[in-house]
C-alpha cells in the first residue's frame, strides 16, 4: 500500500496544505506529515476521517492506495474501469490507468 503517496495526491489535488487538511480531519499536522512520509499507518479512524476530507468513499482511497501486488484476482479490465472512476473522483484525467 502506498497510503502517504496517496494522502499526499488527495491533498495537493484539493490545493490543501496540511494545516488545511488537519483542520477538515483532526489529525495533527505532525502526524499528517508522517502519515504521507509512510513513517506511520494510519487507523481506521483516520482513514475514515480522510476519505470524508477528500469527500471519496473509504474503499476508492484504500484502491488508490493499492499497490499491483494488493489486486491480484481482479481482472485487468475491472482495474481499468475501477482506476478510471477513482481518478475521475479527483477530478484527474481518467485517460490512465493506476496500475
Amino acid at each position: 500500500m502506498q497510503i502517504g503517496k496517496t494522502i499526499r495526491l488527495c491533498r495537493n489535488k484539493k490545493g490543501w496544505t496540511q494545516a488545511e487538511l488537519s483542520k477538515r480531519t483532526g489529525i495533527t499536522v505532525p502526524h499528517l506529515s508522517m502519515l504521507e512520509n509512510d513513517q506511520r499507518d494510519p487507523s481506521m479512524d483516520s482513514m475514515k476521517a480522510l476519505a470524508n476530507a477528500f469527500d471519496l468513499p473509504l474503499n476508492v482511497l484504500i484502491f488508490l492506495a493499492s499497490e499491483p501486488e494488493d489486486l491480484i484476482g481482479l481482472s485487468e479490465e475491472l482495474k481499468e474501469k475501477l482506476s478510471r472512476a477513482a481518478l475521475s473522483l479527483l477530478g484527474l484525467p481518467s485517460s490512465g490507468n493506476l496500475f
